[in-house]
């Protein structure tokens, strides 16, 4: 029993010494232990390891990172080789593309007075910046003249450049800004411009798609007048087939020119404008932004 107890009471007295042997070390102890463990002259070591186990195990990490590296680089090469920068692999179930509006600014809610400037300016200015690139000049130089109602295909190497149909901003006529700099901001009688844009989409199965505009929810009387420009508000056909930005470097998307002429003023008027013609979807209720656009007008005095 007492052997027992000697064997039991010498590793906790050990212990103690331990604990009073560390308790007693100064700051100065610590800190030579502390450079001794960074570098130890003697044993020549660094952080406990020697030249040589450093420059194994680096050379060991260096290796298996660039393994990893390579075997990414791989993978990703192999991917890129399936795919084709000029035509989508896999493209969305619904044909008819999305639609736009401009101007947009602050969502899908124009609102200002008439007559406070202020109020409407942004709008005129987004205007005339989204149509720098539609000036007539613009066009001719860089664009040709196509044939009215038939789609404009061209064959040849998908990476070939494509050529694309002039749409100059004068057919917008008093949506154009040209004759009215303001286009209609002023008066109370906002222009609006839809366009539809997806590579490789025919719209109308060879009828060229129309625009209709109607208030969405409400009286139909708060929407009382639209003109629609270019014609009776159609996409010609022969700004089709979109052929994507690389080869279609200078296409710009056909536009239709809403002209709200008589709308009724002070109050918030829900409007929707659809895509109408064949093959065109424009009542799905999960997609607001499908073969249509709603947004709202509130035009003060």
């Amino acid at each position: 029993e007492n052997k027992q107890e000697e064997e039991v009471w010498v590793p906790d007295r050990r212990e103690n010494e331990t604990k009073a042997d560390m308790g007693s070390k100064t700051w100065a102890d610590l800190a030579g232990e502390m450079k001794i463990f960074l570098w130890n002259p003697e044993e020549k070591t660094c952080l406990g390891r020697t030249a040589k186990s450093w420059g194994l195990i680096l050379l060991f990490y260096f290796i298996f990172y660039t393994c990893l590296a390579g075997m990414f680089a791989f993978c990703m090469y192999v991917m890129l080789l399936t795919l084709s920068p000029y035509t989508p692999t896999y493209r969305d179930r619904v044909s008819p593309p999305g639609v736009m509006i401009r101007p947009y600014l602050n969502g899908f809610t124009i609102a200002f007075n008439v007559s406070q400037r202020s109020t409407w300016q942004p709008y005129v200015d987004s205007m005339h910046h989204f149509l720098a690139a539609y000036d007539d000049k613009v066009q001719e130089e860089k664009n040709i003249e196509c044939i009215s109602g038939q789609y404009f295909i061209q064959g040849g190497n998908e990476s070939e450049e494509k050529k694309a149909c002039q749409f100059k901003r004068s057919l917008l006529r008093n949506c154009s800004g040209i004759e009215d700099p303001t286009f209609g901001y002023s008066k109370g009688q906002p222009c609006i411009l839809t366009g539809t844009e997806k590579a490789g989409y025919r719209p109308g199965a060879g009828v060229p798609v129309r625009v209709d505009c109607k208030v969405q929810k409400g009286n139909e009387s708060d929407l009382r007048s639209v003109d629609f420009y270019p014609g009776n508000g159609t996409f010609d056909l022969m700004y089709y087939p979109y052929y994507g930005k690389f080869t279609h470097v200078n296409y710009t998307s056909p536009l239709v020119a809403m002209h709200f002429t008589d709308v009724r003023r002070n109050y918030l008027v829900p409007i929707q404008c659809s895509l109408n013609g064949r093959g065109i979807i424009n009542d799905l209720n999960s997609d607001r932004f499908l073969g249509r656009i709603i947004f709202m007008l509130n035009i003060g005095k």
